[in-house]
C-alpha cells in the first residue's frame, strides 16, 4: 500500500496537477554573488566542455570537476584542455578532477555552496537526481537540456524548482537558441503588431506555430570531428528525440509567441505525438564512438541486419493558450558534403507571417523572410517593417530587408553569426548577470516548468 501511495503521488506531480508547483509557492530573496565558482558533476557531453569555451569575469580558474572514471571526463578534459591552448583568445581554466565512486558526496560536500554554480550536460538518465541533490545541497545550478526525458524525472525537476526559489537559489537550464540572432529578430518583428497582427491561433491540421529542426550525429566540434560516447545512441540514457532537441523549440514557441508572459501547465493542450526511428549501421556507429561493438545496453534495439533502430526522430502538435503549435525534431547520421543542420520555423500572424529557413536556398544559414498575408495593403506592411527594423537596429545596429517575391528577405550582417559554440557562453553572462544583480526573472522558472511538462506530455502521448 506504501509502494502503490508512492506511485500515485509521483504520477500526480508528473501529471502536472499542482499549478502551484508551477508557480513557486515560497521564494526567498535572491542575494548578489560577486564572485562566482563553477563545479562541473559527471560532464559526459561536449556542452559541458563548450561552458568554458570563454573567461569570464568575476569567476574563478579554478574548476573542480567531480565524475565516475572513464572516457566521458577524459574527453571532456581534452576540449577544456584545447581551448586554453588554442591561439584565439585562450581560456584559462585550471581543473582539478576527482573520480573516485563516491563524486557526487564530495561535491555535495564542498564549501562556498551560495558562490558556487553547479553545471551539468551527460547523461541526462542522471541529470534529475544530480541537480535535485545539489540544489537540495544549496547550490546553484546551470543545466544543459533535456533537464527531464521522463515523467518520474520531471517530478524531480519541480522539486527542485520549488526548493530553489524557497532557497533563493539561481536555477536555470542552457536555452542557447534564444541567442541566434535570426531568432531574435523573428522574435522582435512578431512583437510589431503593425506588422505582423494578432497571433493567429491555427488548427491542429494547419499550425499557425511550426518550429522543425534537423540535426545529425556525425559533425564538427570546435573544427574537429565530434566524437560521441557510446551511451549518445541509448535512448533511456540521452533520452529519445522527443524530450530533447524539441525543449529548444517549445522554449522559443514559448518565449517568441506569449513573450513576458507567465504560462500554467493549464495553458498547454497535446493533441498528438509521434517518434520513429534512424537506422545507425556499426560502421557509422565506430565512426561517431570509436567504438569496435554494440554495448550492451544497446543491443535491445539492434535489428536482425546488425542495424541500431535509434529512436532519434519525434514530433509533436498542441495548442498552447489556444495558439496551435507543432514541434519536430529529426537525426540523420551525417550531412551530405557541403550541408548541415538546417532550420525552420514559422509564425502566422493576421497581418503577416515571419519565416526562418535554413536550407539549400539560403546555403544552410538561417535566413528570416516578412510574407504578407492575403489581402493586406503591402505597401503598408512595408512601412511598418521598416519602422520595426529602424527600432531593432538600436540594439543591432546594420540590419537591413529588401522586396524578394511578394514579401522582403531580412539582411544580417555576418558579425551578428557567430555560431551555435559562441551561444554557450553568452547564456552563461546571462545566468553570471542574474547572480550579480541578485535577481532570477520572476517568470523564468515557471516556464522552464511549463517547458518540460509540454514535452513530457509529448512523451506519453506517443506512446
Amino acid at each position: 500500500m506504501k509502494s502503490m501511495m508512492i506511485g500515485c503521488a509521483v504520477a500526480a506531480l508528473a501529471a502536472g496537477c499542482c499549478e502551484e508547483c508551477a508557480t513557486g509557492a515560497a521564494k526567498a530573496t535572491r542575494s548578489p554573488v560577486k564572485e562566482a565558482r563553477f563545479v562541473e558533476i559527471d560532464p559526459g557531453h561536449f556542452h559541458a566542455a563548450l561552458v568554458l569555451n570563454r573567461n569570464y569575469e568575476g569567476v574563478a580558474k579554478d574548476v573542480p570537476v567531480f565524475a565516475p572514471k572513464g572516457p566521458d571526463v577524459e574527453a571532456h578534459c581534452k576540449l577544456v584542455d584545447a581551448f586554453n591552448t588554442r591561439e584565439k583568445d585562450p581560456t584559462s581554466w585550471k581543473e582539478a578532477v576527482y573520480t573516485g565512486d563516491d563524486y557526487l558526496q564530495k561535491a555535495l560536500a564542498l564549501d562556498n555552496k551560495s558562490s558556487s554554480v553547479v553545471v551539468l550536460a551527460g547523461k541526462n538518465n542522471k541529470k534529475a537526481d544530480y541537480y535535485l541533490e545539489a540544489i537540495k545541497a544549496g547550490f546553484n545550478v546551470l543545466s544543459d537540456k533535456p533537464m527531464a526525458i521522463t515523467p518520474d524525472a520531471f517530478a524531480k525537476l519541480q522539486e527542485a524548482a520549488k526548493i530553489a526559489d524557497e532557497k533563493g537559489l539561481y536555477f536555470a537550464d542552457i536555452m542557447t537558441e534564444r541567442n541566434e540572432i535570426t531568432t531574435i529578430l523573428q522574435r522582435a518583428l512578431v512583437a510589431a503588431k503593425d506588422l505582423y497582427g494578432e497571433q493567429e491561433k491555427g488548427t491542429p491540421d494547419d499550425p499557425a506555430v511550426t518550429k522543425v529542426s534537423v540535426h545529425h550525429f556525425c559533425k564538427l566540434v570546435n573544427g574537429k570531428p565530434l566524437q560521441r560516447p557510446g551511451w549518445y545512441y541509448d535512448t533511456d540514457q540521452q533520452g529519445e528525440a522527443i524530450v530533447d532537441v524539441t525543449t529548444h523549440l517549445v522554449d522559443l514557441v514559448q518565449w517568441e509567441t506569449f513573450p513576458g508572459e507567465t504560462l500554467k501547465f493549464s495553458d498547454v493542450k497535446m493533441i498528438k505525438a509521434r517518434s520513429w526511428a534512424t537506422p545507425i549501421t556499426a560502421a557509422d556507429y565506430k565512426t561517431s564512438t570509436g567504438l569496435d561493438t554494440w554495448p550492451e545496453f544497446l543491443k535491445k534495439s539492434v535489428d536482425k541486419e546488425n542495424v541500431l533502430q535509434c529512436k532519434a526522430n519525434g514530433e509533436f502538435t498542441y495548442a498552447l493558450k489556444g495558439v496551435h503549435a507543432k514541434v519536430c525534431v529529426e537525426w540523420h547520421f551525417m550531412p551530405p558534403a557541403g550541408t548541415g543542420d538546417t532550420h525552420y520555423s514559422l509564425m502566422r500572424g493576421t497581418k503577416s507571417e515571419i519565416v526562418i529557413r535554413q536550407g539549400a536556398e539560403e546555403g544552410y544559414k538561417p535566413r528570416v523572410y516578412v510574407k504578407p498575408r492575403a489581402g493586406q495593403d503591402k505597401a503598408a506592411l512595408e512601412k511598418a517593417l521598416a519602422a520595426a527594423v529602424e527600432k531593432f537596429n538600436k540594439t543591432y545596429p546594420g540590419v537591413t530587408f529588401k522586396a524578394e517575391g511578394d514579401g522582403w528577405t531580412m539582411v544580417v550582417p555576418q558579425k551578428y553569426e557567430i555560431g551555435h559554440e559562441a551561444h554557450f557562453s553568452q547564456v552563461m553572462n546571462m545566468y553570471l548577470g542574474w547572480m550579480k544583480k541578485g535577481e532570477q526573472p520572476a517568470d523564468y522558472l515557471p516556464n522552464m516548468l511549463v517547458k518540460y511538462y509540454t514535452i513530457t506530455e509529448a512523451w506519453k502521448a506517443s506512446r
